[in-house]
């Protein structure tokens, strides 16, 4: 009986501590906008949420699926019963036509991640014709510069296009250099005679990218044998490479990876300004198949981050290091986070948080 009464009790503090989390409430989590004109300039909407939950509620980051949306959002620990907000400003020039943009929330809440969506129509300006390609590269007119792949499911691909026009008074050849394997582009026409208008396709091919997640790449646009690498003719190309759970079947579901971090939130205390430390976050797999780390996502300069294993076996653990650089930061506290994405169909991106307060 004192085994079970044991076991009781450890049941009800599990609960318990089950029951002390944040949880993230939006009043909405889809706005459209409906028409919109691109000569109007940038369009705003207001997402608000309420801590429902009884422990403080923590953004720790909000990430956009493209560059032309730009998230702000309460920074400080919201407590239960109170409210926040993210503020979502979406950027129509160049981009006229149907929209759909996420917007990834990163929290301690009991649903860690939320997506946010806007959508809308820009009706594209009457302009004049200078305006209506507003980028000069040398002579060779894009409408925009930037190539949105937005999500890619891995081992498909996307294509994504950019209308050019010859500004020049000469025949002009395009073409694109510093190109990856896993993107091709092709030009219609090949060749732009003096004012001639045409686009350049951009084609990602995830199955052949070895990567995971948010990737980038720096394009340049030259033309009649150039070799000229500069921000005057970068074209930028953004992409998410992602993993389609939706069509797993019940018996993958069952044996599908489990990832686990017991402490995914570690606090340093005080450190030394200019010091060192070295922290490890333990990864278990408890599913049936091995547990893949696809990449791990680092933006903070003042951490590097390596794990031991890309490829956990059912019942086994990994390790991911973190190195904390105290000497890049002055007096303070600090809170940084870097991601995980694995192929745990439940949890394939996982936040980890390393905390501290800097001091002389």
């Amino acid at each position: 009986m004192k085994k079970y009464g044991i076991l009781l009790i450890c049941i009800v503090f599990s609960m318990a501590a089950m029951a002390q989390k944040a949880v993230i409430n939006f009043e909405k989590k889809t706005y459209d906008f409906g028409k919109v004109k691109e000569e109007d300039g940038k369009i705003t909407t207001t997402f608000s949420f309420k801590n429902e939950g009884n422990s403080p509620l923590v953004i720790n980051r909000v990430q956009a699926s493209c560059g032309c949306t730009t998230p702000t959002w309460t920074k400080e620990p919201i407590e239960p019963g109170k409210s926040g907000s993210i503020v979502v400003t979406y950027n129509p020039l160049g981009r006229p036509g149907i929209f759909v943009k996420t917007i990834t929330v990163y929290s301690n809440a009991t649903d860690e991640q939320t997506i946010l969506i806007i959508k809308g129509d820009v009706i594209p300006k009457q302009a004049v014709d200078e305006n209506a390609y507003p980028i000069n590269m040398h002579g060779l007119l894009l409408k925009s510069k930037v190539i949105q792949m937005n999500n890619i499911e891995k081992g498909k691909s996307t294509t994504r296009s950019i209308e050019i026009k010859n500004g020049t008074n000469a025949m002009v050849l395009p073409v694109i250099e510093n190109l990856p394997p896993y993107i091709s582009v092709s030009t219609f026409p090949v060749s732009l005679k003096p004012k001639e208008e045409g686009k350049i396709n951009f084609t990602f091919k995830s199955k052949n990218c070895s990567e995971w997640g948010p990737i980038s790449n720096n394009l340049y646009l030259n033309y009649n044998g150039q070799k000229v690498k500069s921000e005057d003719n970068k074209i930028l190309v953004v992409a998410n490479v992602v993993e389609d759970f939706s069509n797993m079947t019940l018996d993958q579901k069952r044996k599908a990876p489990i990832i686990e971090i017991p402490k995914r939130i570690i606090d340093l205390g005080a450190i030394k300004s200019g010091s060192k430390k070295i922290v490890k976050y333990t990864v278990y797999n408890k599913g049936e198949n091995p547990l893949e780390i696809r990449r791990i996502i680092n933006n903070n300069r003042e951490l590097t981050v390596r794990q031991t294993k890309l490829s956990v076996k059912s019942g086994k653990n990994a390790e991911i290091t973190v190195e904390l650089n105290g000497g890049l930061l002055p007096q303070g506290n600090y809170k940084r986070s870097f991601t995980i994405q694995t192929n745990d169909p439940d949890n394939s991106f996982m936040i980890l948080v390393l905390s501290w307060k800097e001091e002389k």
